[in-house]
């Protein structure tokens, strides 16, 4: 990678997509849904952006089937404004996710990568 390639942020990310023929690359990350965030949502939500603010590098959000995750993560990300790499462990997974984002952020690009590499060698 170049230095310029380097020196690249969101605004060359989306540009890339617009490239790629993604549409919706230069807008604000909006979920669109009709519900609001409720329970232990919000807090989640405000710990998870401050997280993300004050440059902290891993954190967990953990919560049983049907609990508001995807969602949790779709209100964390329109907070933030910013590109974001989701990984899940598996493709079915990551498929179901890549999906209800799409539906949540229906403005935006949401694409989603499975790696066939499933053998890790350092």
């Amino acid at each position: 990678m170049t230095d310029e390639g380097a020196a690249r942020g969101p605004e060359h990310f989306g540009a890339e997509l617009v490239r790629f023929g993604r549409e919706g690359a230069g807008e604000p990350l909006t979920v669109v849904s009709p519900y609001e965030p409720a329970g232990d949502q919000p807090q989640a939500i405000d710990k998870l952006a401050d997280g993300v603010e004050r440059g902290l590098r891993y954190q967990t959000l953990m919560g049983v089937t049907g609990s508001g995750k995807t969602y949790t993560m779709a209100k964390t990300i329109e907070r933030l404004n910013r590109p974001t790499l989701i990984m899940e462990p598996n493709k079915t997974l990551a498929a179901q996710v890549a999906s209800e984002m799409r539906e949540l952020f229906p403005n935006n690009a949401v694409v989603y990568f499975v790696s066939y590499y499933d053998y890790y060698q350092p």
